[in-house]
């Protein structure tokens, strides 16, 4: 196959919502399809002590929540399908953020009863910025919710995107009787069955024999709906969808398989391959023979019984080969990879080749940072790659002094991750961890000692931000760092941070000088 054929019939996508509205369940149920797994783990059912494909961290098992983004990559329909399952849980959001760096288009999943949340407001938002083509499925139809024109009125509202069904759900919580798919022209009815596979019925909204399946009176209420659609919505047009303007919506339920074949269908069909991406040089087409990626994300720990650390690259041009030499920028110097791993969530398999728009595993001994950028000689930086400025802060002390050499390790490795930041206080050497919530704290912890046999504990710092800083003024950031001895830190790559107490200490700070700069994210 062509390099152009392969990279066009990649897709690569993240699935994003607020906690438990079934993000973890839809992409088991995507797998299940893509005939990736073939018994879907319930991810919190106590009856079948199985756990989600995707969540397989030991700490995401117990808490039945995504604390990391896990990667899984499967053949459908002659395409490649790459899926990136995201934390929805707001404490893990720039794991998130950074994924969707990563990704060309995005599927958003909405809880019928709740609606929009917040973390699907702010998660959106990234993707109107990087102007990301967005599809929604609205899940839990198997449960009493909201009125399907309510939510379409309300995802137009919140997420400020227009939209336009391509499924359409007839009733919802013990009468569902499945969903009329609009994109195929066709009736899809469905047995509830959480484990296996069922077959769909195809019938024609004017068929006679409807009636049979729903009833005279379903049957009439689902022609007035889709008439209504109609002419409310506009035409499905794959290119506004393409440019990030218009959301196809699909409804079903994920644990049952409702409505999940449809949205699988309709993005293959639909979803952009691989796109250009921007670089601080110019911008990569991913046609292009040279090959360009950047790490996104940093795993330590793949398996526990090797101390592994992963690198995820996303390739952004041209074709990925083992064992050929390549250009780390950073470092400006060639490596060779002679095991790249292609993925299912933990399960790794040792790649060939890779091409633009695939995710490829590189095994790391400390080499690499979120961010790097690797090219067949090129100097190419990728940008947008942030960290943001931690909104809680704790010292961290070494529990056990048997085990500082463990503990140093650990922490370095999860810091890599992007999980947390780390700072080392220059008055008195105390290293304080940040992080953008409580949750990350207990991982951390638990981490640790389940990862590397390290106990800390944590003791209270009272601090509002940090902010890195920088002056054209030499002397004048000199004063600065004087003056605020007490409150200077550096981060992991030695850069200048400040600790700012309170809101009013940081603009007293911003007042009294006028020439240093105050960043709240490392990307600056």
């Amino acid at each position: 196959m062509s390099l152009k054929k392969e990279i066009e019939r990649r897709r690569t996508f993240a699935v994003i919502s607020h906690p438990d509205a079934g993000k973890t369940t839809l992409t088991e149920k995507l797998l299940l399809f893509g005939g990736a797994i073939h018994v879907a783990g319930a991810v919190k059912s106590n009856k079948i002590k199985k756990t989600a494909t995707s969540d397989w961290m030991e700490i995401e098992k117990q808490r039945g929540i995504s604390v990391a983004t896990s990667v899984m990559g499967f053949d459908y329909d002659a395409h490649k399908i790459n899926i990136l399952d995201t934390p929805g849980h707001q404490d893990f959001a720039e794991d998130t953020f950074r994924t969707l760096t990563a990704v060309d288009s995005v599927i958003v999943v909405v809880d019928v009863a709740k609606g929009v949340e917040t973390q699907t407001r702010k998660l959106m938002e990234v993707c109107r910025m990087r102007n990301t083509p967005v599809m929604i499925f609205v899940n839990k139809l198997d449960r009493e919710g909201r009125d399907p024109f309510e939510i379409l009125d309300e995802l137009e509202e919140e997420l400020k995107i227009n939209v336009r069904p391509l499924s359409w759900p007839i009733e919802m919580g013990e009468r569902f009787k499945g969903v009329y798919n609009l994109h195929r022209n066709s009736l899809d009815l469905y047995k509830p069955s959480k484990q296996v596979v069922t077959e769909s019925i195809h019938l024609d909204i004017d068929a006679a024999e409807l009636n049979q399946h729903l009833g005279a009176s379903l049957s009439d209420k689902l022609r007035d709906d889709l008439e209504l659609i109609t002419e409310v919505y506009p035409e499905f047009d794959r290119e506004t969808y393409l440019a990030g303007n218009l959301a196809p919506v699909f409804f079903g339920s994920a644990l049952n398989n409702f409505g999940v074949k449809e949205l699988l269908d309709c993005f293959v069909e639909i979803a952009p391959s691989p796109r250009p991406i921007e670089a601080i040089e110019r911008e990569v087409d991913p046609y292009e023979k040279d090959f360009s990626g950047f790490v996104f994300k940093i795993h330590a720990n793949m398996d526990p019984n090797h101390r592994s650390r992963i690198a995820f690259v996303k390739i952004c041009s041209g074709r990925f080969e083992r064992n050929v030499n390549y250009k780390h920028v950073r470092f400006n110097r060639m490596m060779r990879f002679s095991s790249p791993t292609a993925f299912m969530a933990q399960k790794k398999e040792i790649m060939d080749e890779a091409f633009a728009g695939d995710i490829v595993g590189l095994p790391d001994t400390g080499n690499f940072k979120i961010g790097d950028t690797l090219t067949s000689g090129e100097e190419l930086h990728f940008k947008g790659l942030p960290s943001f400025s931690p909104e809680m802060f704790k010292y961290i002390e070494n529990a056990d002094p048997m085990k500082s050499k463990q503990l140093q390790k650990g922490v370095e490795q999860l810091m890599d991750e992007g999980v947390a930041q780390l700072f080392t206080n220059q008055f008195n050497g105390r290293r304080i961890i940040g992080t953008v919530g409580q949750l990350q704290f207990e991982v951390i912890q638990y981490r640790l000692l389940h990862e590397y046999g390290a106990q800390c504990r944590w003791e209270p710092i009272n601090l509002y931000k940090a902010c890195w800083i920088e002056s054209d003024h030499p002397s004048e950031l000199e004063e600065f760092k004087k003056r605020k001895y007490q409150y200077m830190a550096h981060d992991k790559e030695g850069r200048d941070v400040f600790l700012a107490e309170s809101n009013y200490i940081l603009m007293m700070a911003q007042q009294d000088f006028k020439n240093i700069r105050f960043h709240f994210s490392s990307e600056y």
